[in-house]
């Protein structure tokens, strides 16, 4: 399939396994290809990046460097913020192609101790980054128990009472507790002892049985 880097005639998550052979070095737009690469890899899917090291032995001026891979050169800590833009993560950096400066060839011996210690030095690396999957953990509510009950923010909001219950609460409020008791009966015109007498049979209930004329009816 022969396409521009930058626009892959891919679907979303359709690849497991995306290669950039020293690709980023030799475009225009190496932030676009790389989107683009993440967008057609999978969720489980891995992204591998070949790079030329800005700080190896193989590294030089701009002007000097080989063709086709003469535009800048980035180290993985650059790649890393790119990835984080497009949900990827490093998740392994390998260094590879140890040399002393100057030299061409480089030698066995040192390539076994470079990748060993996996030494930034080297004049390439091949990184391996994978989506950026956030774990999300279910967390279990604890019931609020109150005096072994649950409590108000457990059952929900209270219901809204309405306009004249809280006009009764706030002048009940407003109004002492001495003037809350029952006031007496008036007394009424006469002498005291006799109205002291009917208050009394006011408050006096008739039995179950009787009329009002004073006579009892019997009940069967």
């Amino acid at each position: 399939m022969i396409c521009l880097p930058d626009s892959l005639p891919l679907a979303d998550d359709s690849v497991d396994l995306t290669l950039l052979h020293h690709l980023l070095e030799a475009v225009d737009r190496p932030h676009h290809v790389l989107q683009e690469a993440a967008r057609v890899t999978r969720a489980d899917g891995r992204l591998l990046v070949f790079g030329w090291h800005p700080f190896g032995p193989a590294a030089a001026r701009r002007g000097k460097r080989p063709a086709p891979w003469q535009r800048q050169w980035r180290t993985p800590g650059r790649l890393r913020d790119w990835l984080a833009f497009v949900d990827f993560e490093i998740e392994r950096v390998d260094y590879c192609g140890f040399r002393l400066p100057g030299r061409a060839i480089g030698s066995d011996r040192l390539e076994t101790l470079g990748r060993r210690y996996n030494v930034p030095l080297a004049a390439a690396y091949l990184l391996v980054a994978r989506r950026r999957n956030i774990p999300v953990q279910p967390i279990k509510l604890r019931e609020p128990v109150l005096q072994g009950r649950r409590s108000g923010a457990w059952l929900g909001l209270a219901k809204e009472t309405g306009p004249s219950r809280s006009r009764d609460r706030e002048a009940s409020n407003s109004t002492p507790v001495s003037a809350r008791r029952r006031a007496p009966s008036p007394l009424p015109p006469g002498n005291d002892q006799e109205g002291l007498e009917t208050a009394a049979k006011q408050e006096r209930p008739e039995p179950r049985g009787a009329l009002r004329n004073g006579s009892f009816r019997t009940i069967a």
